[in-house]
């Protein structure tokens, strides 16, 4: 079963239907979160549990990762500038090349595409 875990953090979103807790897909891939107004997040999530984020604007973000049931949280968010350290959001399943539609922490519609490499 190819899955993947949900993007996660200021462009994290709440994904619709979870799946079991395989997150190898996103391993050396890239998740583009893509909002209506052309701004975009890409999140890197890595096999030793780090996790980066590069906003369209040029802001990044750092924090670990670890599989929680059948959701993947963010801890240690860094810098907070949404004054939140951590996130979880549920699984997904995905493969290379495919889109959902989900939303971010603060209600605002994304649409996820995880893309190959970084």
């Amino acid at each position: 079963m190819k899955s993947f875990l949900c993007a996660a953090t200021a462009a994290i979103s709440v994904c619709a239907s979870p799946a079991s807790a395989d997150v190898t897909a996103a391993f050396g891939n890239t998740v583009v979160s893509h909002y209506s107004d052309g701004g975009w997040v890409k999140h890197w999530f890595n096999r030793d549990g780090s996790y980066s984020a590069q906003f369209s604007d040029g802001r990044r973000i750092t924090a670990t990762w670890r599989v929680e049931g059948d959701r993947v949280c963010l801890n240690g968010i860094r810098p907070s500038f949404m004054m939140i350290s951590r996130f979880c959001s549920p699984m997904i399943e995905a493969g290379v090349g495919e889109r959902w539609a989900s939303r971010d922490p603060l209600g605002r519609r994304v649409q996820n595409e995880l893309v190959p490499g970084r």
